[in-house]
């Protein structure tokens, strides 16, 4: 958890002006926040940062500005506090079948999106949405109600005056330790919970044998290490660990790791720049697929699909990525993302009910009288 005391140094970044603000200066010191990172980094091994990077950071990339929200927030601050959370929940919560049918809007993206694959403009797409939450819960309440319902290794809460990020992600973007090791983790592949332990293990074996998902993952394990070999050193790209099956509360996930080892001209932030935003966010290729997805979706996803965590001037980082997240600007409603990846064997319904049952855990989290499983 990490929060902003009045005199510690902050940065936030506005995609659509392309200003990065210092605060609490006000003084405009760049238009790259990627850059102004690097430069701080730079000049103090003994500095921390916590912050996040949303969808539309990289200005060269395709991505829209959500009004009103900082698409970035980086805070070099002495009120952070780091906890362990479990790499894997095996507590199961019964999942619940979905009873909405699929809505017209969300068919007519999924058509879009077909159309787009079966063109041959990309292999798979990672169709996503916005809802609005409205809550009368403090922030802080609603964070902790989400860490006893739905705990996961990336979780985390941050403010930034009356900005709020409160995540329960189980998705790794990307670590790099003291020996210049990075690591990413990408998420590709997900089933709920079943309601009962036989259910329960037919569908985790169903995420480890199914082709589609392991099509689905491989297609992400190749871009990823098509972008950590853009800034490692040549031949130490490697996958250590390909399509494990990992089980949290709610859901069983098909996770692999990459790894590499970052050259010597290569910096911290520029790394993280390289990856961001995750492949598993996007789809494959990046860039095309990123154009398919602005076009595609209804709305910008702000600090949904970004990433977030820590930078330390020793060179270290490690950030999860925005997903199964709460985020609110002001005093209004949190914004809720969801959403899946789809390829031409993907089905409409199926998808559907995929973004419902991994955001119901999340919505959760705002009641009040939610009680932990």
């Amino acid at each position: 958890m990490g929060w902003l005391d009045e005199d510690d140094l902050s940065l936030t970044y506005d995609a659509t002006r392309r200003v990065v603000v210092e605060h609490p200066s006000g003084r405009v010191v760049g238009d790259d926040v990627f850059a102004v990172l690097q430069q701080h980094q730079d000049g103090d091994p003994d500095t921390h940062w916590v912050g996040y990077l949303g969808y539309a950071a990289r200005p060269d990339l395709p991505a829209r500005s959500m009004p009103g929200v900082p698409d970035a927030v980086w805070m070099r601050t002495r009120s952070v506090q780091l906890t362990e959370e479990p790499g894997r929940v095996l507590r199961r919560s019964p999942g619940q079948p979905p009873e909405h049918s699929t809505p017209p809007w969300y068919a007519d993206a999924f058509a879009a999106v077909q159309e787009q694959l079966h063109g041959g403009n990309s292999y798979e797409v990672n169709l996503t949405y916005r809802t609005q939450e409205a809550s009368g819960s403090d922030p802080v309440d609603v964070y902790g109600r989400m860490r006893s319902t739905n705990p996961a290794p990336y979780a985390g809460a941050l403010r930034h005056g009356d900005t709020w990020l409160l995540s329960a992600s189980p998705e790794r973007f990307a670590t790099i330790d003291r020996h210049r090791r990075v690591e990413t983790r990408p998420i590709k592949g997900t089933t709920p919970r079943g309601a009962t332990a036989e259910e329960d293990e037919d569908l985790r074996r169903r995420l480890a044998t199914e082709p589609r998902f392991r099509a689905e993952n491989l297609m992400i394990t190749d871009l990823l290490r098509n972008d950590l070999s853009m800034v490692c050193e040549p031949g130490t790209v490697a996958v250590p660990h390909l399509m494990e099956v990992e089980s949290y509360a709610t859901v069983h996930q098909l996770v692999t790791t990459v790894t590499g080892q970052l050259r010597a001209d290569v910096g911290t932030v520029e790394a993280l720049r390289a990856l961001f935003p995750a492949g598993s966010m996007t789809g494959a290729p990046k860039l095309r697929t990123m154009q398919v997805i602005d076009a595609v979706e209804d709305s910008p996803r702000g600090v949904y699909a970004g990433a977030f965590g820590w930078i330390s001037g020793d060179g270290r980082a490690d950030l999860g990525v925005v997903i199964r997240s709460l985020f609110r600007a002001g005093g209004g409603a949190w914004t809720l993302g969801t959403g899946g990846g789809i390829t031409v064997h993907s089905d409409v319904d199926e998808e559907w009910a995929e973004t419902l049952w991994k955001a119901d855990r999340v919505r959760a989290a705002l009641d009040e009288d939610h009680q932990k499983p």
